[in-house]
């Protein structure tokens, strides 16, 4: 199976349906440190990064900003003293897409 870090992102449309609950499992066997939650109503991929100070994980957060910049889509960066809390889903569709694992994966590579 191709690395989800690799995987070109796809753009999508409102009409576009989220993925189900068996194929977000399945994408995130290959992200085992990010959870799926609740978030404001909508189901969002979600994972905290821990630093050693803030201007660690103000660093991290600027890297996941390029990274989101990049492809056109973006997460919520919530950064404070020591972590930054990385959570995406794709607001066209209020929910997960494929887009969100792939960008989920090449958040861990930043974080490398």
């Amino acid at each position: 199976m191709l690395r989800l870090a690799q995987t070109i992102c796809e753009p999508c449309s409102k009409d576009t349906p989220p993925l189900d609950k068996s194929e977000c499992q399945a994408y995130l066997e290959q992200l085992p440190e990010w959870r799926i939650v609740e978030h404001d109503g909508i189901i969002k991929l979600s994972r905290s990064f821990s630093f050693y100070d803030f201007a660690k994980a103000l660093t991290f957060t600027q890297r996941v900003g390029e990274i989101a910049e990049q492809a056109g889509h973006h997460p919520m960066l919530i950064t404070e003293w020591g972590k930054t809390t990385v959570m995406w889903w794709t607001h066209r569709i209020n929910g997960l897409h494929l887009n969100d694992f792939i960008l989920a994966a090449r958040t861990d590579e930043v974080a490398e």
